[in-house]
């Protein structure tokens, strides 16, 4: 996973010498491994750079935050606590969007202000190498375009990049990787977790991947070679 996560950061050039670090964490295996692994670099990579890792509580009862600021101390870092209504709001009677499309944007929105309050220039998700095949194709399916997550991404002119640097680590990988490392993972506890398109979409991909172990890479590699003359105009 080091490795791999090294590879995104240099190829795409994801951090440099003085970066202040906005860290989005959910109690999830891949935020935790990202968390740890952006930690680990700091000992042993020739920059400097500060993390702030910030959680944004959507607001569901017996919530893990504590538990998730202690995992964060054991790391060397305190974490902010953004308690939120969002659950509320995206799962309410006159939300006519998708609650989890909203819950998302209104998190990625609180980030951002966080992010500006602290004076981070880069805010660190922990989207893998399967997020970004499946949102390749939910964006086909249910968007009616060619597009995906990428690793590394400007936002408002150039005032934020949002950076991925799991962006090449299957999430086999990551999932091995937290298990040895003995990390504590919180399960998400809302209740359209295990009801969205996201999910239709994993469970098609796992049925390609079973019937051929090849797909996956080829799927991801084609991402990189687009022939635009080849698609409609």
């Amino acid at each position: 996973m080091n490795r791999e996560v090294g590879r995104a950061l240099m190829q795409y050039r994801m951090m440099e010498d003085g970066d202040r670090i906005l860290v989005g964490v959910s109690g999830g295996k891949d935020s935790m491994a990202l968390l740890w692994s952006l930690v680990e670099r700091q000992h042993r990579v020739p920059i400097t750079y500060e993390l702030f890792p910030i959680y944004v509580d959507p607001g569901f009862e017996d919530g893990f935050a504590e538990d998730l600021r202690l995992q964060c101390r054991d790391m060397g870092l305190e974490l902010r606590v953004e308690y939120t209504d969002y659950v509320q709001v995206a799962h309410s009677a006159e939300n006519r969007e998708n609650p989890c499309f909203l819950c998302a944007r209104l998190r990625r929105k609180r980030l951002f202000e966080v992010a500006h309050e602290l004076g981070c220039r880069k805010v660190a998700l922990g989207h893998n190498k399967d997020d970004i095949i499946e949102t390749f194709f939910m964006n086909i399916c249910y968007a009616g375009e060619v597009s995906t997550m990428v690793p590394a991404q400007s936002f408002f002119k150039g005032l934020f990049t949002i950076i991925r640097p799991l962006a090449f680590v299957e999430e086999d990988v990551i999932r091995r990787f937290v298990r040895q490392k003995g990390l504590t993972i919180f399960q998400n506890p809302c209740p359209s977790a295990n009801h969205t398109k996201r999910r239709e979409i994993k469970e098609l991909l796992r049925q390609l991947y079973r019937s051929n172990p090849k797909v996956k890479g080829n799927v991801f590699r084609a991402m990189h070679h687009v022939k635009l003359e080849y698609l409609l105009k």
